[in-house]
């Protein structure tokens, strides 16, 4: 079972950037972002063959790290630019590996985490906003990879939903939770020096 993919503004001088080369006059993705979005899609999507067991009392869960450079350029350049770093990539490993449904819940974890986490953020502004952008997108996340594993596990494996209710609480929270720790914890990390670049 693929569970990786299934089970699952820095205000201008700090976390969230408002990029003042984003967008044209016109509200169009300028030639810097598409490229900037593009780059960030593959590192994604390289990402997505990188897989670590991450919780012993269920190896068979494995952990990509693609969610963090989505998540990265949520902060960076907005929760739109997020969510196609969120999905480009899956949609795009469907044609080496045909986990349909493992890559929707995929999709489906990296959207919930990084989108809301980025609109809080930039409302909010500063270190305060960042970390309540990640507590926030790691809830709805968290509730996001718990009931998409209860609808769609069944869906494509034999595991049945009363089976998938019952690991919710020894191996479906702490692994998620884990996972979404991770992810918070390197794009706190990374963010800046990321927004700085491309600022340049």
């Amino acid at each position: 079972m693929e569970e990786t993919e299934g089970l699952m503004a820095v205000s201008t001088r700090t976390h969230v950037s408002h990029d003042s080369h984003s967008t044209t006059t016109g509200g169009a993705w300028s030639t810097q972002r598409i490229a900037t979005t593009a780059l960030l899609c593959a590192l994604a999507f390289v990402l997505t063959f990188v897989e670590i067991p991450i919780f012993p009392p269920a190896p068979w869960l494995m952990y990509d790290p693609s969610g963090i450079v989505a998540f990265v350029a949520a902060l960076v350049y907005g929760p739109a630019t997020g969510a196609v770093v969120a999905v480009l990539p899956w949609v795009l490993k469907t044609l080496f590996s045909f986990n349909v449904w493992g890559h929707l819940m995929a999709i489906l974890a990296g959207v919930a985490l990084c989108v809301p986490a980025a609109l809080v953020a930039r409302g909010v502004g500063g270190t305060r906003g960042l970390a309540a952008g990640m507590a926030v997108g790691g809830v709805v996340s968290l509730a996001a990879c718990i009931l998409g594993n209860i609808v769609v596990t069944p869906l494509y494996t034999a595991v049945s939903t009363a089976e998938v209710v019952a690991m919710i609480v020894p191996i479906l929270l702490p692994f998620n939770l884990l996972k979404i720790i991770l992810n918070c914890v390197v794009t706190a990390l990374v963010q800046r020096p990321v927004s700085a670049l491309v600022n340049r």
